[in-house]
């Protein structure tokens, strides 16, 4: 713990700037409160909360109850007619159903036995002749299908390129690679097998079942694209011829050899020219069926209306889901992302509410939104924002949002422990901008750091968060974010390693701006245009 942080345990009383007001109702915000709603929202049997998911259904609950404790109210009509606090919508999702590959009697399937590069679609199980073709290369040098005719049928090739025992290129005697070999090799591959007439791809990817483990394992935390959430039902880019990346043992079962086999075939190949090799056939079968499922979520909705000035919103912002369970079956808990930040929606949320019981409640009306699908591509504050805003956006002054609170970030780490990065306050309104500097330097005294808000930084982390989705309709936003750290969406972002003094003086610090903005005579400006 620094000095700052020494002197602000001391408490707010001592900061005369403050009404008397502000001080008590900020000090409702606790860090034994956000660890004690931390961890129920972070453990394992929330299952990583994934969009969704019924983990995220229960962690939707848990949100809502706690807005109805703290007598917020509901907004959202309900089929029966009533209002409740969950903003139900739907999502689609385009993905796998049957998947697989067989040879033989073996069965393999995807994301255990291969992985494609790109989309296609094989609605029924169609056979294919298979044929070897080497490295698949057709060049001045090098001309690895000869006479073979490949049409309509399923051809494998070797990844790369073949070289020298000196490690250059028997294409054209170079060390570097040709088109043909690199990271980007199978593109030009892939192209030449289909003008050839070459109805499905497959590359072997590894020289090992070890080293096609590790292929997989690169690979696989990419395939998440393929089975993207959308607000909307849509079409795909789909083919219908496949590129495979598979092993030397999936490779050796489509060619109809053994392991051993294709092993040494393919080290032929490597040391030749590609002339008077062995020619390696089979058969294949493939099925893959893409399809369109409907995905339920929701946000979570709970408000305080205002006094005089009701009819003007102020929107206080986290998301609540995040990536789910690990393909190893680890739960990523999502402490930090974004646990930190709904907790400390529901602790300001509790002040402002206590507030209003005492009578000191807010001028302007308090919107607390907590959205699903953000780690989806912010679904849900899209669906507020675009589709289905409960409260009008023109009478919508503000978003302050929360992600990702209560971890020091590497580029802090050991130096500060009592900052905040500070994003897109000034883009829209000059006033906010102000009032944020303003209420830190009266109450908290954090030291905003603004690296993020920055149009060049190549994070571009002004587009990455729920408030950004306010601020595409000229709503002026603040963003609250402790920066990035190696837990990032990893099962190791636990509640163990959040900093909860961090996270009150964080959630503090969106309180007094909050009291500012909501109690000010004359609505916010919007009188910048730096997006």
């Amino acid at each position: 713990m620094n000095f700052l942080t020494s002197t602000l345990a001391a408490g707010l009383m001592c900061l005369p700037f403050l009404s008397q007001a502000q001080q008590k109702f900020a000090e409702t915000i606790t860090a034994a409160d956000l660890e004690k709603h931390l961890r129920i929202l972070a453990a394992d049997d929330m299952q990583g909360r994934e969009t969704g998911t019924p983990g995220q259904r229960k962690a939707a609950e848990y949100i809502a109850g706690q807005f109805a404790a703290n007598g917020l109210k509901p907004l959202v009509k309900t089929a029966d007619g009533k209002l409740g606090y969950q903003q139900p919508f739907t999502l689609y999702k385009k993905t796998w159903g049957d998947f697989y590959v067989s040879a033989g009697s073996k069965r393999f399937a995807y994301l255990k036995d291969f992985v494609t590069n790109g989309l296609l679609s094989v609605p029924t199980e169609t056979p294919y002749e298979t044929v070897f073709v080497g490295y698949g290369i057709n060049d001045n040098t090098l001309n690895e299908y000869g006479d073979l005719d490949v049409k309509g049928k399923a051809v494998v090739l070797l990844d790369d390129e073949p070289k020298t025992e000196d490690g250059k290129s028997r294409v054209d005697a170079t060390s570097s690679s040709s088109k043909w070999g690199g990271g980007n090799g199978w593109r030009a591959k892939a192209a030449l097998a289909k003008e050839k007439g070459a109805a499905q791809i497959f590359i072997v990817s590894a020289d090992s079942a070890a080293g096609f483990q590790r292929v997989l394992a690169q690979r696989g935390a990419l395939m998440g694209r393929f089975n993207r959430l959308g607000l909307k039902p849509g079409t795909e880019d789909v083919g219908s011829v496949g590129v495979f990346l598979i092993s030397p043992d999936m490779a050796a079962a489509l060619l109809n050899v053994t392991t051993s086999q294709f092993n040494e075939a393919s080290r032929l190949y490597t040391r030749s020219t590609g002339t008077q090799l062995p020619k390696l056939t089979g058969t294949v079968a493939i099925k893959a069926e893409r399809i369109e499922e409907q995905v339920q979520s929701s946000n979570v909705l709970g408000f305080i209306e205002g006094s005089d000035k009701k009819d003007e919103i102020m929107i206080i912002s986290a998301h609540y889901d995040h990536i789910g369970v690990s393909a190893d079956g680890q739960v990523n808990n999502g402490a930090n992302d974004d646990g930190s930040g709904t907790v400390s929606v529901l602790e300001i949320a509790q002040a402002f509410a206590k507030a209003k019981a005492a009578g000191k409640g807010p001028r302007r009306s308090i919107l607390f939104l907590t959205v699903t699908g953000e780690e989806k591509g912010l679904l849900g504050s899209e669906y507020y924002a675009d589709m289905n805003p409960v409260l009008p956006l023109e009478n919508t002054v503000c978003d302050l949002n929360i992600d990702m609170v209560g971890r020091v970030d590497d580029l802090h780490q050991g130096k500060n422990d009592n900052y905040i990065y500070v994003i897109g306050s000034d883009k829209l309104s000059s006033e906010l901008h102000k009032i944020s500097e303003d209420a830190n330097e009266k109450s908290v005294k954090m030291e905003l750091d603004y690296k993020y808000n920055d149009p060049k930084d190549p994070q571009r982390i002004y587009y990455r968060s729920d408030h950004y989705n306010f601020a595409k309709h000229r709503i002026p936003i603040v963003f609250y974010f402790n920066g990035l750290h190696a837990d990032y969406h990893r099962p190791t972002d636990d509640v163990e390693k959040i900093d909860f003094k961090l996270a009150e003086r964080s959630a503090r610090l969106v309180f007094f701006t909050a009291w500012e903005v909501a109690n000010r005579d004359q609505r916010l400006a919007v009188d910048s245009n730096k997006q």
